[in-house]
């Protein structure tokens, strides 16, 4: 029989947590941010890269991701477009590269001042010396980059390597594009797993064009994903060190 003394302080005792390969933490990264890549980028870094790493950033741009992330923690392979960088013929060997961030120009411009922000995929990928290197149009166009990037990208990364696109989705000519989703089937037929989604959700309000009648959402959030190189082994995913 069991004393009732001895139950009463099972009760009150909490149970000692075990913690394994490493120190336990209430620092946790979550899946959606409120503000600016530059604040989500280093939580995915932290959480899917390893310090050390070689990382290739083929859509460098400003370097806006890369504000709040310490110049020594990794080591940056910085490149472009505007500095000649192809994001769909990387001068790397293959699997040379710890991991790879992309983040090209990701709906097309169909004009009015609502769209004045965004980079024009045309003006960098449309016409530039490299050729558009595709038939399609619109937002066919903006999926045959990625799907060609991520081609580069798998040769490039080494087996269990990670890569992380930045995307957002668009409405095209009336209908409705969930490009992430697109992405995510696109790299899955690449040999790609695709390991996380993040949202990051703008603080401003989003350009308005005047309309008479609003048919979708106007888009006020946009996504990193995760994905990783999974070669023969494939496996699941195991954190860094």
């Amino acid at each position: 029989m069991i004393d009732p003394e001895q139950l009463s302080f099972a009760r009150s005792t909490p149970e000692r947590r075990r913690v394994r390969n490493g120190q336990a933490t209430n620092e946790l990264v979550f899946s959606a941010y409120l503000g600016g890549n530059e604040d989500t980028f280093p939580h995915i870094m932290d959480l899917y890269v390893a310090p050390g790493s070689v990382v290739a950033d083929v859509t460098f741009g400003m370097g806006v991701f890369w504000r709040n992330v310490p110049a020594e923690r990794y080591k940056l392979l910085p490149s472009d477009i505007q500095t000649g960088i192809d994001c769909r013929d990387l001068p790397y060997e293959d699997g040379a590269i710890d991991c790879v961030v992309l983040d090209p120009p990701y709906m097309h411009s169909p004009g009015g001042t609502a769209h004045a922000v965004h980079t024009a995929f045309e003006r960098h990928y449309r016409n530039n010396g490299t050729g558009n290197r595709t038939d399609r149009k619109y937002h066919e166009a903006v999926l045959d980059l990625y799907e060609e990037a991520g081609k580069e990208a798998y040769r490039v990364l080494r087996e269990r390597g990670v890569l992380i696109v930045k995307c957002q989705d668009e409405v095209c000519a009336n209908r409705q594009r969930f490009t992430h989703i697109e992405i995510i089937q696109s790299y899955e037929q690449i040999g790609f797993v695709a390991e996380d989604l993040f949202v990051v959700v703008r603080q401003n309000r989003p350009g308005v064009s005047r309309t008479v009648r609003q048919v979708h959402a106007r888009k006020n959030h946009s996504y990193f994903l995760v994905f990783w190189k999974k070669g023969p082994k494939r496996g699941i995913w195991e954190p860094p060190q």
